[in-house]
């Protein structure tokens, strides 16, 4: 399973605020109409849904790094 947490270099406890920092810096990065990898995008894209999501993150903190 990918960790989501280091694709967009946060912390696991990283606020909602960084989480959208780190997205938005990486979007503008790997965007494919600015040269970027279309891979790498859609992979920023995918962890910024389920961790940007309060209900999604805590699903894929669950299942992800079980204590």
């Amino acid at each position: 399973m990918k960790d989501y947490y280091d694709i967009l270099g946060v912390s696991r406890n990283a606020s909602p605020e960084e989480i959208k920092k780190a997205f938005y810096k990486l979007a503008h990065k790997y965007h494919p109409d600015k040269g970027g990898s279309p891979e790498r995008f859609k992979e920023i894209n995918e962890a910024y849904q389920v961790l940007s999501n309060k209900e999604k993150r805590a699903q894929y903190r669950l299942f992800s790094f079980p204590t």
